[in-house]
């Protein structure tokens, strides 16, 4: 496993003033309720994505600025409810103005180009956050401003570097995901594109408020009696990758009846487990892992929609089953967290989400993974190739940072065949972590060499 520390690798960028980009022709003005899946507390936030490309000596003299630029008032005609303000109603309820002002648009160029720091850019996102995402005055709210932000800063080599930080009331990643494809195929000429968007935010809204007869670990209200959650400014960010072949040595770990688990499983496991245990907590002590499922495969959720159609089913145990049962114990809890989406839905979570007032997420001990890969940001292709490098940046990656439990995601890293786990913890936990993964690993290896003097002795007599 290769550990990346977030590197301090910083270089000029000169940004014009930030401008508002409108649909390119009239849109409804008119109001839309978001889901009560869309208002929880916990989706009220501004979240950030990068994608990263290189020159295309195919496309010489093109503007990748003015490309995007145009491309997004015409996307805009049909997603115009991301032109509008969201507004706050009754009992918290959220609703979009569409107002066709439009979205926050940044221009950008950096004195620097991509070979210079093609290997060190998506581990020191965090750092340059201000820019390749750069945070405008008065448009990081959630209420009342832009619903988006998009800056796109060319590089001294003719590559770009395209950043978004949107709204997560208004979508998920994978809504997200489709905006930026429509935008792309319309950059390359496309006169539509080929997904158009769906509003329909209504099938994910409380409809009977029903009696809760299932509990929902997720939103658990636990009161921080021992002062546990940290402040933000006492953590540090660090990515880990791993191989497929490291990736494969955790998975043989693991029991026999469970070495059919994905990539996902292998890793969820390994890391819910080894930061359990690199944060020596009492063996009472709960702790809960939350896991991002999408809700497109699983009902009945038209081809388009783009609003949150995720629930993060949870599954609770305590740190001492957790950290003192053989490995493949997490497994089968985040088989059991996943296998809960459907039991969300019959609940159903919407309705739990109006009766409790749209909860925030459980603060303490909560841990929270994601597969971004299967969302495909990388593969948006603006006319100049795919991303080498797309994803979150690091330090916005969580959904909720500052506490001592975090979300993280990972993803492809380029060039290699690895996933990488972005993580964020106080410094002597991400140690205590970092070493313990990389015993993990040594003991398998150790193991592996023993059984196989063992079979050569045997062999040899």
């Amino acid at each position: 496993m290769e550990t990346m520390q977030t590197i301090d690798f910083s270089f000029h960028v000169r940004k014009c003033q930030p401008e508002l980009i409108a649909p390119a022709n009239p849109t409804p003005y008119e109001f839309k309720q978001l889901s009560d899946v869309d208002d929880q507390q916990s989706l009220r936030l501004q979240l950030p994505f990068v994608n990263i490309y290189p020159h295309n000596p195919s496309l010489e003299g093109r503007d990748p600025v003015k490309v995007i630029k145009e491309a997004i008032g015409k996307a805009l005609v049909l997603y115009y409810p991301l032109a509008g303000r969201l507004r706050e109603g009754p009992g918290r309820k959220l609703f979009v103005e569409c107002t066709g002002e439009g979205i926050l648009f940044i221009e950008a160029d950096a004195d620097v180009s991509l070979e210079q720091f093609r290997d060190t850019l998506p581990y020191s996102l965090s750092s340059m956050e201000n820019n390749i995402i750069h945070n405008a005055l008065n448009s990081d709210g959630v209420l009342n401003s832009q619903l988006l932000l998009i800056q796109v800063t060319r590089l001294k080599c003719g590559g770009f570097i395209f950043g978004i930080r949107f709204n997560h009331t208004m979508a998920d990643g994978f809504g997200i995901a489709q905006f930026m494809k429509a935008i792309a195929e319309i950059a390359r000429g496309a006169f539509a594109p080929s997904i158009l968007p769906v509003w329909q935010r209504a099938l994910l809204t409380a409809r009977y408020l029903s009696e809760i007869t299932v509990r929902h670990y997720e939103y658990d209200q636990v009161v921080d009696t021992k002062s546990t959650l940290i402040p933000a400014n006492n953590m540090i960010d660090r990515l880990f990758f791993f191989s497929q072949l490291q990736i494969s040595t955790l998975r043989q770990t693991l029991p026999a009846h469970r070495h059919d688990c994905s990539s996902f499983e292998v890793l969820a496991d390994c890391v819910w487990r080894l930061r359990t245990i690199g944060f020596q907590l009492k063996p009472e002590e709960d702790v809960r892992f939350l896991c991002v499922v999408n809700l497109r495969s699983k009902i009945d959720i038209p081809l388009g929609y783009y609003g949150n159609a995720v629930v993060f089913p949870a599954v609770i145990t305590t740190a001492a089953k957790l950290c003192g049962n053989p490995l493949g114990y997490a497994v089968d809890l985040i088989r059991k967290a996943k296998a809960k989406a459907t039991t969300h839905l019959t609940s159903p979570m919407v309705d739990f989400m109006v009766i409790k007032g749209r909860p925030r997420f459980t603060e303490l001990m909560r841990f929270m993974m994601s597969d971004i890969t299967r969302i495909g940001f990388e593969n948006v292709d603006f006319g100049w190739g795919k991303a080498i490098f797309g994803g979150p940046i690091i330090g916005g990656c969580g959904i909720i940072r500052g506490m001592i439990s975090y979300s993280i995601a990972f993803m492809n890293r380029h060039n290699k065949n690895s996933l990488v786990v972005p993580l964020c913890l106080p410094p002597p936990d991400m140690e205590s972590f970092r070493a313990n993964v990389h015993a993990s690993l040594q003991v398998k290896q150790v193991l592996d060499k023993v059984d196989s003097d063992m079979h050569n002795i045997q062999s040899a007599s």
